[in-house]
């Protein structure tokens, strides 16, 4: 069980980074550059350390959607993307598959 709360906070270090990353306009600023490189040790480390129990394709699955979910969410949140339903219903879409690989596990 403590692997999938690591899984799931690794999951969220890789949407912090990849947004951080998309704002470092290609690693030219200082801030986001930082982020960028923290958020990605700390996501890559509990990555790894969730494969651990988890089989490495459950795994690898579940943390890129929740990534991919968390960063297009915060970018429609912050208006660096345009909000839809369909982005909306799409993203639901994807959560409920990292749960049904949960359940699944």
């Amino acid at each position: 069980m403590f692997a999938w709360v690591v899984l799931i906070i690794s999951g969220i270090f890789e949407s912090v980074w990849a947004t951080a990353l998309g704002k470092s306009e290609g690693l030219s600023k200082a801030v986001p550059d930082i982020i960028f490189i923290v958020g990605l040790i700390l996501s890559m480390a509990g990555l790894a350390y969730a494969m651990r129990d988890i089989p490495a394709s459950t795994a690898y699955a579940v943390w890129v959607g929740i990534g991919a979910a968390l960063t297009v969410i915060y970018a429609m949140l912050s208006g660096d993307e345009t909000f839809s339903l369909l982005r909306v219903l799409l993203i639901c879409g994807l959560v409920a598959c990292v749960i049904g690989l949960k359940l699944a596990h």
